[in-house]
């Protein structure tokens, strides 16, 4: 009896040990490959590194959604926009690109300004559709498209702000979304206070303005244009957002990734928080909306996880430039609030306070959490992560000066991803950073900061020509080393001149710029 108890017990251990093999077997080859992550990227507007409260421990405006989404995710606490004021860091993004690459060298587009993205332009959005990806543009583009004019128009007419040429609504607009690899597009031409105020969608006005309007408001001001019914700019952020998040609810039923590229026209003027959120940050309209801000982000994460796919969604954070003085620095001042945190300077400056930005970036499956790092990154450098994301092997002329920050996000490496990072102010002017230190090829601020261009006219001021910081020890900017550190300045000024002019700052073969012909900015630099 016991052998044969023996036996049967020698044999249920063979048959559990084959069937236990098979079922391991079974379950490996039947697991899926690992599923590329969904992309988000919310690109604030006008928000200043100071205005999060996980970035300045001094803020007085509350942000709890953005400050959960750090605790999960990586904190850059070096991250640069490209430019200090919007068109040309929103080009940076896509493109993966220098915006003073481009035809524009300083300043931004208007509402009614032509493509700026040449139609054969690699980007962002056709990289990742080329590797499976559903692919997604719902917010701000302020980067041009070509309306279909009724009569020709300059370039130089439609860059004024405040020109209205005339447009036929009913035609398809060309060269915008679509053309540069969206496969859905929902969004509006420029800024929100920049006419014209239509809808486009999937190429198409949704509606013909019927009406001009104008704000008259301080502070919801926005420029007198067209204006079609379905355009109501005190709803604009939060229609924004529910289109937004019908998307992801519609593409997590789907098998493959999605992309969404989702730039929002907030805080950004005109400064107009819903009624749920106004008085709520105990600052001014500026605080509230910025607290409205945090919301959307709220809701982008929450539907996320409703949908069952916040685990292997890569959500990035992050600001086109620093904060405009619209805000009111006065009024946020006389409760302590410092949009511009320490950084000396604000929107359209080289200084820090222009271009300094909050980023984060969450990825809940592989990325780390709660973490921090100091390492410099620029926006540019979206487009060589989501290349090597996506598995996407990038061509000599796609993604010029960006570099991969998925070492830094995965905790594979804390080591520097770019040696130098490049910056413009809103009126062309360059500065380059490479480790503590920072070249400022101007004299002041470049922006609308003291001193500003006119005034160092104006005043007469002797200044130095160019300005040398070592941020480590003055992030605030007050003390200008040029005179004694020559050698670094000049050392920055070379690098900076190879960089301008091999058409790329990443390893591989020369490019061109776009206009280089007359381009005034760079005569002191390569000359």
């Amino acid at each position: 009896m016991m052998k044969f108890s023996k036996s049967i017990l020698a044999l249920l251990l063979v048959a559990t040990f084959v069937f236990s093999s098979f079922s391991d077997k079974k379950k490996h080859v039947e697991k899926p490959k690992d599923k590329k992550p969904n992309i988000i990227y919310i690109l604030a507007d006008d928000l200043g590194y100071g205005d999060l409260e996980c970035f300045n421990p001094n803020g007085k405006i509350p942000t709890p959604n953005l400050n959960n989404m750090a605790s999960n995710g990586v904190m850059f606490t070096d991250a640069h926009t490209s430019s200090a004021v919007c068109t040309p860091t929103r080009y940076g993004i896509l493109t993966g690109r220098y915006n003073w690459r481009s035809r524009l060298k300083s300043g931004v587009l208007g509402g009614y300004s032509k493509s700026l993205i040449k139609e054969d332009r690699v980007t962002v959005a056709s990289i990742l559709k080329s590797q499976g990806y559903s692919t997604a543009y719902i917010g701000k583009w302020h980067m041009g498209w070509d309306w279909a004019f009724v009569n020709e128009e300059t370039e130089a007419t439609l860059r004024k702000l405040h020109s209205n040429p005339k447009v036929d609504f009913t035609s398809p607009i060309k060269n915008g979304p679509s053309t540069h690899g969206f496969d859905y597009s929902f969004g509006f031409c420029g800024s929100l206070d920049m006419a014209p105020y239509v809808f486009v969608e999937n190429d198409i006005p949704t509606m013909v303005p019927t009406k001009n309007t104008i704000s008259v408001d301080e502070k919801g001001v926005w420029r007198n244009g067209p204006t079609s019914d379905d355009f109501v700019h005190a709803k604009i952020l939060q229609d924004l957002t529910d289109r937004a998040v019908d998307y992801i609810e519609e593409k997590s039923t789907e098998k493959d990734p999605f992309f969404l590229y989702f730039p929002l026209p907030a805080p950004h003027t005109p400064i107009l928080p819903t009624t749920e959120f106004l008085g709520k940050s105990n600052t001014n309209m500026y605080g509230d909306f910025v607290m409205q801000v945090d919301d959307v982000v709220r809701q982008i994460r929450e539907t996320l996880k409703k949908q069952g796919i916040s685990e292997n969604t890569l959500i990035v954070f992050t600001s086109d430039n620093g904060c405009s003085p619209k805000a009111d620095f006065e009024e946020l001042a006389k409760v302590k609030h410092d949009p511009s945190y320490v950084f000396r300077g604000m929107k359209a400056d080289i200084y820090e306070g222009g271009h300094h930005v909050p980023f984060i970036v969450e990825w809940p499956s592989k990325g780390l959490k709660n973490a921090k790092t100091d390492r410099t990154i620029s926006t540019v450098d979206f487009f060589a992560t989501c290349a090597e994301v996506s598995g996407y092997k990038t061509k000599d002329s796609e993604g010029e000066d960006s570099y991969s920050m998925l070492p830094l996000v995965v905790g594979e490496s804390d080591k520097e991803i770019r040696e130098y990072a490049v910056y413009h102010s809103i009126n062309g002017s360059f500065a380059i950073k490479q480790g503590d230190w920072k070249l400022c090829l101007t004299d002041g601020s470049a922006g609308w900061s003291y001193p500003r261009p006119n005034e160092i006219r104006s005043q007469k001021l002797d200044l130095p020509e160019m300005q040398l910081f070592n941020l480590k020890n003055d992030i605030e900017e007050t003390k200008n080393l040029i005179a004694e550190h020559p050698e670094k300045a000049a050392e920055l000024k070379a690098a900076l001149k190879k960089i301008i002019l091999e058409g790329r700052s990443t390893a591989g073969k020369k490019q061109e710029n776009e206009g280089m012909e007359g381009w005034k900015q760079i005569e002191n630099i390569i000359n």
